[in-house]
């Protein structure tokens, strides 16, 4: 008996510094999954996409910034360039409406009202919905040349939502050595995903293919197949099933806009003579002095 009760002591402090160690133990582990949910990548908070009808990606927080106010030119102050306005107008129509739409390019001279065109066309057949159809308005993302990459996980974010987008980058082009080209490519027309339902890609730029001349004149002259070193790059603009061409205009495609405009413009009521031609002459000097700066 005596044995028994000398040993019971030494039993209960033998157990003390387990259950500390158990209780150390515990907050190691803690604090590691604290550490590990940390290093995890956070997920994208879900936009609030009815507060704002145009949005620009920033990749950094996987999130679309609301652009409350949209610069933008009327549809109407768009002249000498009829066709394309139609082609583009009726494109974005069938998308908004959920039939059969092509993702496109517009290509070619600056100051054309390439940009322009786009935004128009966004606020025009936002307003033909609003007045034919309850359905809720098309979106309208800007993302940047150099966001091109980051473009899978924009869709990612937008995939499944009952709005339809259009994702528009400006003034869009690829250097040599450029390689984000890809992501671009496989979005519009390959990869397992592809692009969704409820998105579609318009883009500008001044290049028809999306890359210089003298880039094009280098890969033909370093490859063992010259045809197909510039065959890859030049396939991406043909997967925009829409290319609409604006050409440099003659000189009463680029007076009308600017007759347009000076008649809105509060400064010019009752300073343009009646036949206009006081006006014309100040824009012809205008469009000299600028080409000649440019």
């Amino acid at each position: 008996m005596a044995k028994s009760k000398s040993k019971s002591p030494q039993k209960s402090k033998a157990k003390a510094p387990s259950a500390a160690g158990a209780a150390g133990g515990t907050d190691v582990l803690a604090r590691i999954a604290d550490a590990i949910e940390r290093l995890a990548p956070q997920r994208a908070p879900v936009p609030d996409l009815a507060g704002a009808d145009a949005f620009i990606w920033q990749p950094d927080g996987r999130r679309l910034a609301p652009v409350k106010h949209v610069n933008r030119v009327e549809m109407s102050l768009l002249k000498g360039i009829d066709r394309v306005r139609d082609v583009l107008v009726e494109n974005t129509e069938r998308f908004a409406k959920g039939l059969p739409a092509n993702n496109a390019l517009l290509w070619g001279a600056r100051g054309m009202g390439k940009s322009s065109l786009v935004k128009a066309a966004h606020a025009g057949v936002n307003a033909t919905l609003a007045r034919q159809t309850k359905s809720g308005p098309l979106k309208l993302i800007e993302i940047h040349r150099e966001d091109i990459q980051s473009l899978p996980d924009l869709m990612t974010l937008i995939r499944g939502s009952h709005y339809r987008f259009i994702v528009f980058c400006d003034d869009l082009s690829f250097d040599a050595e450029d390689t984000t080209y890809k992501s671009l490519k496989a979005l519009l027309e390959g990869g397992i995903e592809g692009r969704p339902d409820n998105a579609i890609f318009y883009a500008t730029s001044n290049r028809r293919h999306l890359m210089s001349r003298d880039m094009m004149e280098n890969e033909r002259s370093t490859a063992i197949n010259p045809g197909e070193a510039v065959e890859e790059k030049v396939s991406l603009s043909d997967r925009f099933g829409l290319w609409l061409g604006f050409h440099r205009c003659s000189q009463d495609e680029y007076l009308a806009p600017l007759r347009a405009l000076a008649r809105l413009s509060p400064l010019q009521p009752g300073r343009i003579p009646g036949d206009g031609r006081e006006l014309c002459r100040a824009l012809q000097d205008f469009g000299t002095r600028r080409n000649a700066a440019t």
